[in-house]
């Protein structure tokens, strides 16, 4: 298996694969059944998504609130005195007129033909307060660049704030290919025609793989284990393919 291997200043960081937290920012711990109230943990591409990549955590102890006052990025903090080293004190800094960034110190190695993708976290999507951090999408090349010195994160409009708290997910990263080396093609016929196939079989089953499966929520949203079915059995395909004779 592939390793990720990381190195950090600040140990509060606590760099890890992204988890759900549930209870907490993917939503309550509700069964799939009538009358729950659906959370996106219920959705299996969301949920496969969000624990795609590897997330760090805010890790001061006093709170950072960012808002846009005047057309000028405001941050209410008090981090107190300078340390005694070479850093940038506050670690938080105006970038141009939208942007500012954080001294993050992190250096995340992966290898030469892989890299490391900075993106917002998962809860970014799902907080209904909407002041979760907003990370700014950068392609790193870190095989040879050996330090993440900064994030980049978009400002809030005017009369918003985003909140920077003690052991909370502020950005993921993913690693993936470091050259997007694939063709944008469209199908021919043929394929097109069995890929058509294949989505009217799934739908004319639809009812017999989701029949213990189906439930409607508290806001009458209809939900069915269709997909997590299937992805169940494509795991399983795969897992006996590799699997050693």
């Amino acid at each position: 298996m592939p390793e990720v291997r990381y190195r950090l200043f600040e140990p509060g960081l606590r760099p890890r694969r992204t988890k759900l937290e549930i209870p907490g920012w993917a939503g309550k711990a509700e069964p799939r059944r009538d009358g729950s109230h659906e959370f996106a943990w219920h959705c299996m591409p969301f949920t496969e998504g969000a624990q795609y990549g590897i997330e760090v955590f805010y890790p001061f102890d006093t709170e950072l609130r960012v808002t846009k006052q005047g057309g000028q990025i405001v941050f209410d903090s008090d981090f107190g005195p300078p340390p005694d080293n070479d850093l940038q004190w506050p670690p938080f800094r105006s970038f141009g007129e939208n942007f500012y960034t954080y001294q993050i110190l992190l250096d995340i190695k992966v290898g030469e033909d892989f890299a490391v993708r900075t993106e917002p976290h998962p809860r970014y999507y799902l907080d209904d307060a909407d002041d979760v951090p907003l990370a700014v999408p950068a392609l790193l090349r870190t095989s040879f660049w050996p330090m993440m010195s900064f994030m980049v994160f978009k400002a809030p409009p005017e009369g918003r704030t985003h909140v920077f708290r003690k052991d909370e997910p502020f950005m993921q990263m993913i690693v993936i290919p470091a050259e997007a080396h694939f063709d944008l093609v469209e199908m021919d016929e043929d394929e097109a025609a069995e890929r058509e196939m294949r989505g009217r079989r799934i739908h004319a089953s639809r009812e017999t793989l989701a029949k213990d499966t189906t439930w409607t929520s508290s806001t009458n949203t209809v939900f069915d284990g269709t997909y997590r079915h299937l992805l169940r059995a494509a795991k399983e395909k795969i897992a006996k393919f590799k699997k050693p004779i």
